[in-house]
């Protein structure tokens, strides 16, 4: 009987997460490998693209070297926040992976409430920020998670507005049945407006560039992970990657119909493009997306802390709810809510 309880903990719990985990794993070393090779073409430059057979030596030397470095830990510190605050980290970048759609019926967990839980589990990245700052026991590392957190904040309101508008439009909070609803029209047509203002705060959300404000080298000498090395550094490197990987994944699931291909959804050539699987035509959207991060980190400058803080309270989330209201009236005026609303 106990073997039978434990064989099945593995297979439904264990399982799915370690293959999130070696999924993940790979997929940030490809994309900083990606990164390298396309900021690289950008800037006409060569660098760590170049290592190797297409700078792939590049990413191994550098997993290599972070897992083999000595952990230093400040001896003023409080040692065991200052341990938990990356591996907090990393625990909320994963977990968001479990109710991701990759294809019909290629999801771990179909929960109901998908864009909420992910939603809520974003909202937890903060804490292990400020852990980070305010265990490290020093004033850059302790200011530069003041501003993460703020950042975070301030583009976590006016992103879950602009989430409004898709559930209006969508109807569920499910993302397997907000991608079906995408057959044949694509979010981002009808939500245009809403889909620039919800890539911009996908920006600011994961502190990328031109808000990265918490890692400005000339400023904060790398904000609130300053004090931290080898695999501390690279739990916070991990999850900010996969946090990349997982918003460019949402946005391709939101606003341009996840798994379904272009030709498909216009009935175009019949069932010639049925055989290809779905999961490439995801995973293909989630790397342009990817790319538009990349090429917005190459050629847009850097803005100042002002201007930050004054995007998201004074010009995002108003817009945002104005797109609301908006959409909320013309589903009302035409009749479009259908059971939303009954």
């Amino acid at each position: 009987m106990i073997n039978i309880i434990l064989n099945s903990l593995i297979t439904e719990t264990l399982i799915p997460y370690i293959l999130i985990i070696i999924s993940i794993l790979i997929s940030v070393a490809f994309m900083t490998v990606f990164e390298r090779q396309l900021l690289g073409a950008l800037q006409r430059r060569q660098g760590p693209n170049v290592v190797g057979f297409f700078g792939l030596f590049q990413a191994l030397t550098d997993g290599l070297k972070l897992l083999l470095k000595e952990s230093i830990i400040p001896k003023s510190s409080d040692i065991l926040i200052f341990c938990l605050a990356p591996i907090f980290n990393f625990t909320w970048a994963l977990s968001g992976w479990v109710v991701i759609p990759f294809g019909h019926g290629m999801v771990f967990t179909d929960f109901h409430l998908g864009l909420l839980f992910i939603f809520a589990l974003s909202s937890f990245g903060v804490h292990s920020v400020i852990m980070a700052g305010w265990s490290s026991n020093s004033k850059y590392a302790f200011l530069g998670g003041l501003r993460s957190a703020a950042q975070m904040i301030s583009y976590e309101i006016p992103m879950g507005t602009t989430l409004l508008s898709v559930i209006l439009l969508g109807g569920t909070l499910n993302f397997s049945d907000l991608v079906e609803n995408q057959q044949y029209v694509w979010f981002y047509l009808p939500l245009f407006p809403i889909f620039v203002l919800f890539f911009i705060t996908t920006l600011a959300e994961t502190n990328r560039h031109p808000f990265d404000l918490p890692e400005a080298e000339a400023e904060l000498v790398s904000g609130y992970n300053v004090e931290y090395s080898a695999m501390g550094f690279a739990l916070f490197f991990l999850a900010e990657y996969s946090n990349i990987i997982l918003m460019c994944s949402i946005t391709t699931i939101l606003f341009v119909g996840g798994w379904w291909s272009p030709l498909e959804s216009l009935n175009i050539f019949g069932n010639l493009f049925t055989i290809i699987p779905d999961s490439l035509y995801f995973s293909i959207k989630t790397y342009v997306f990817i790319a538009l991060f990349i090429i917005v980190r190459g050629v847009v400058p850097r803005v100042r802390w002002d201007q930050l803080m004054r995007l998201g309270w004074k010009v995002f989330l108003p817009l945002a709810l104005a797109f609301v209201f908006l959409y909320a009236s013309l589903l009302v005026s035409f009749n479009l809510f259908g059971d939303l609303i009954r």
